[in-house]
């Protein structure tokens, strides 16, 4: 008996032995074909098992413990296509597999330098996300969303609108970033903003974005002050197939996205294209969304030295917005009395309308039919609005597509020509009110519909007509209609092996009108309208819908620029220098106001242009170590309004360039073998004479502008990230940014405002910001994720991120008087994130499906995310305090969730 027990006791101690002898290891690396670079993160599965292993950051991995016999072994990772190999194992053996993964699309690489994509070598500050990170962590938000977990860049959703966020880089608000999209510029050509509703369903179809902090690498002359976002989309696909994805999420969220590949069709013409249909109802009161989106990417190879290609994107959208910040104490007076130096006795000037409060909407009586208007559809007698029993203030809609021709062409075997040819335009605008409109005190001054509704049915104004009742306040569309047209031509030579260069032009025009229209007569029969010179009739002056009112003007930007750069490589030293020169030319039509002599007033004030110099280098002390640096000089030319005054017309004749100095350096690290990836760098740029302008009027008696310079800053700091991935089953990430930006200089300008009656007279302007704290972002933050592989097929990451140090927004023009207290601090702030996903272990055919869960502000924290300082409307008491200041709270604990059905 003790012999049996002893031999059974003996057997089961020895059976994991006999296990481990009677199976086999298969290691192995997944690279890309093209340059060999690793695929970090590829999954590497065996076929008909349930072992598997993720890549590290080498592109190495392991799977361990695999029974004997003969495999199919298959890597993928998204953005490139699976490989399979085969692997006989025999027991004890060691089985060793090299996947080498092209990518899905066809010919990436030449779209990627076209749009002057950073590489390793590049002498500059910049972080990857790839698709797959896209897919893991953005959850159908706004694009710049997925960024947080950048060094120095802070992304919010504002007042939770969709299509509404703002992007922070260095302290440098969006129209100091330079967005692109396929090497095209796409900020505003006259303000310089983005707005991110006009490429709603873009993360859909993006395949990589490249944050470049700081002047980053482009060779164009855009806004990169703060940095350039750098997003390619999907260039059409190798294979056929497709994906399908359904999503759902918190407040009634529904998203569809189907897409389609027809892979190479006769070896030349390959199609790849999407659809997107989005709704939602938003967590702010009024914050619906109405959405379609659609991509389009095509191939064709003309001849073995020439290729097109072809990209359509767009969004026709509507959505419900929640443009005004509030006092704190609107959302919670808890929340408000919880915030250090708020004084208590302004809540009493604030009712508490819960954290979801949004000013921009209230009820409506059903009762109430009347139409609504907006150019975009083109409806004449108006259309109904989104829900019956309430009404939006503040409305967004716009359709702006963009279409991309590409041509790459090859001269010879050191001469290469690439040029884009593109156009983008489209109609949509935002909505608000105009005239006397009520307001309700007890829903913090929200519109009162139904009141005003009521006074305008039974508003009787002779002078007018006596059977039509006039509206004494309205809804009215702020119309943009516009259309833009470029071209970017580069030519690239090869002098030798290390030498290249490249010389190449961008230009751009665009024509863009606003106007007013009527939305909304809120129950009148017509609004009167009296400001439109060329109308003098009082049939002229009663305004329906879709009647021009309060504006009408035409703008123009003409753009051209022409750069040259030389790089150099060879050994461990790369480096490079370009210089760039562009100028801008801005005209105006005003269509409601007369010059002297009768006509519409133009006005074409000279052109303006500035040049950009930059260069860089990066010295490989090993292979798993380097350093880099770069500096520039660039002047930037004042946006459209610092040149002309939309409204008056008025002109600066004599325009200043925004003048920007930046140096910068760094080291990147990958060793440990392969399981620790960092960079570490250090940034200062010197802002000089930020645009200002004051209204006077010229020795001619006109209304014109003149610049003040003097306003300065310097924005510096310093970055970290990097990936840490000890085993197969679990990557540490983290990224971490100190910044110090602060105006550095008090401001004493002198202008004489009436030339033509009191030449004599001088004013001065005097702005005290001396060691002010820029505000907007937060000066401090660090984002640290963990992601683990348990199984195969199973994903889960943790996000942390951490905001200080953040001064609220202010204009630096309101510091007039010597106060140097900095603007509100804003209290610190941590925000977990939560991200899964599973690839379902069984497939039909050749479908695959996937399962995703996102989880944002898992810890349903209360912070604020946006603030301004010194609000007027809160009664600024002068103390820069939490009560003095309007802000947006980051949203709750939120959801997205869905199936990906892979074909």
């Amino acid at each position: 008996m003790i012999n049996r027990g002893l031999t059974a006791l003996l057997a089961a101690f020895m059976v994991p032995f006999l296990l481990w002898a009677q199976t086999g290891t298969i290691i192995g690396t997944v690279t890309e074909v093209a340059s060999g670079d690793p695929l970090a993160g590829a999954n590497v599965v065996v076929e008909g098992t349930t072992f598997g292993a993720a890549a590290d950051f080498d592109g190495n991995f392991t799977i361990a413990n695999v029974p004997e016999g003969n495999y199919t072994v298959t890597a993928s990772v998204i953005g490139f296509v699976p490989a399979s190999l085969m692997a006989s194992l025999t027991a004890g053996a060691t089985v060793t597999l090299n996947f080498g993964l092209e990518p899905t699309a066809i010919a990436l690489t030449a779209l990627e330098v076209m749009a002057s994509r950073a590489t390793r070598e590049t002498p500059v500050a910049f972080t990857n996300i790839s698709k797959a990170e896209m897919d893991t962590r953005l959850g159908s938000r706004d694009i710049p969303l997925v960024l947080n977990t950048t060094p120095s860049v802070y992304a919010t959703q504002e007042g939770g609108g969709a299509g509404d966020a703002r992007v922070n880089v260095r302290g440098f608000n969006q129209r100091n970033v330079a967005i692109m999209i396929n090497g095209v510029p796409t900020n505003d050509m006259e303000n310089g903003w983005l707005y991110w509703s006009n490429w709603d369903g873009l993360g859909d179809a993006t395949s990589s974005i490249q944050m470049q902090r700081g002047l980053s690498a482009v060779n164009l002359a855009t806004p990169s002050i703060g940095g350039t976002m750098n997003i390619i989309t999907d260039p059409s696909a190798h294979a056929s197939g497709g994906m399908f994805k359904q999503e759902v999420g918190a407040w009634g969220f529904m998203k569809s996205t189907l897409t389609l590949n027809t892979g190479l069709i006769g070896g030349k013409l390959a199609l790849t294209g999407n659809i997107v249909r989005k709704t939602g109802e938003g967590y702010y009161g009024g914050t619906w969304t109405d959405a379609w989106a659609y991509y389009l990417g095509a191939s064709y190879a003309l001849t073995k030295k020439d290729r097109l290609e072809l990209y359509a994107i767009g969004a026709p959208q509507r959505h419900g917005q929640n443009l005004y910040r509030q006092n704190a104490a609107r959302y919670s007076h808890d929340f408000a009395k919880d915030l250090e130096g708020y004084d208590e006795d302004a809540l009493a000037d604030f009712d508490e309308l819960g954290r979801d409060y949004n000013q921009n909407y209230n009820k409506v009586s059903s009762s109430y039919k009347g139409k609504q208007y907006w150019e975009m559809y083109t409806v004449r007698d108006g259309i109904d609005r989104h829900e019956s029993g309430l009404l939006n203030e503040r409305e967004n809609y716009f359709h702006k597509p963009q279409v991309n021709l590409n041509w790459f062409h090859t001269l010879n075997d050191q001469m290469r020509l690439s040029t884009i040819v593109y156009y983008s335009g489209g109609m949509g605008g935002g909505t608000g009110t105009y005239g006397s409109v009520k307001s309700s005190s007890a829903l913090g001054y929200a519109r009162d519909w139904d009141a005003e509704i009521a006074e305008n049915l039974s508003n009787v104004d002779s002078t007018y007509s006596v059977t039509e009742n006039s509206s004494t306040g309205i809804l009215r569309n702020s119309v943009n209609q516009q259309w833009t047209i470029g071209a970017i031509s580069k030519l690239y030579f090869e002098l030798s092996k290390a030498i290249k260069v490249q010389a190449g032009i961008d230009w751009r025009m665009a024509e863009i009108g606003h106007w007013r229209e009527v939305r909304d007569l809120l129950g009148g029969d017509y609004y009167v309208y009296t400001g439109n010179q060329f109308e003098t009739t009082d049939q002229e002056h009663m305004k329906r819908l879709g009647d021009k009112i309060a504006y009408h003007f035409t703008n123009t930007v003409d753009w051209f620029g022409l750069f040259g750069q030389g790089e150099f490589s060879s050994g461990p030293l790369t480096a490079y220098g370009m210089f760039g020169w562009s100028q801008i030319a801005y005209t105006y039509t005003n269509h409601f106001r007369k010059d002297e002599n009768g006509d519409e007033i133009f006005s074409d004030p000279p052109s303006i242009a500035t040049t950009q110099f930059k260069g860089g280098a990066s010295f490989r002390l090993t292979e798993d170590l380097g350093l880099f640096g770069n500096f520039g000089i660039v002047t930037k030319p004042p946006i459209f309004d610092h040149v002309i005054d939309d409204y008056a017309g008025a002109t600066n004749e004599d325009p200043q360039p925004e003048n920007y100095t930046s140096a910068e350096g760094g080291a990147y690290f990958r060793g440990l073998d392969g399981m620790l990836d960092v960079n570490a760098n250090f940034y200062y740029t010197i802002w000089n004479d930020r645009t200002m302008t004051e209204g006077v009027t010229t020795a001619a008696g006109e209304e014109g502008l003149v610049s003040i310079t003097g306003l300065n800053a310097t924005h510096s700091g310093i970055e970290m990230e990097g990936a840490f991935q000890p085993i197969s089953m679990l990557r540490l990430n983290f990224a971490a940014s100190f910044g110090n930006w602060i105006y550095t200089d008090d401001v004493a300008a002198t202008y004489i405002p009436d030339q033509l009656n009191d030449p004599n007279e001088i004013d001065t302007l005097e702005l005290f910001i001396k060691d002010l704290k820029v505000g907007d972002a937060p000066q401090m933050q660090i984002a640290v994720g963990a992601s683990v592989f348990p199984i195969t097929g199973l994903m889960a990451q943790a996000v942390l991120k951490y905001y200080d140090n953040y001064y609220a927004d202010f204009d630096p023009l309101s510091r007039t008087t010597e106060d140097r207290t900095q603007s509100w601090k804003i209290p610190s702030s941590t925000v977990m994130d939560l991200h899964a996903t599973y690839d379902l272990p069984f497939k039909f055919g050749g479908v695959r499906l996937q399962a995703f869960i996102h989880i944002f502000n898992l810890l349903d924290s209360e912070f604020i995310q946006d603030a301004t300082d010194n609000s007027q409307y809160n009664g600024f008491d002068g103390d820069h305090d939490a009560d003095d200041a309007e802000i947006f709270l980051g949203m709750p604990r939120t959801y997205n969730t869905g199936l990906t059905v892979r074909f």
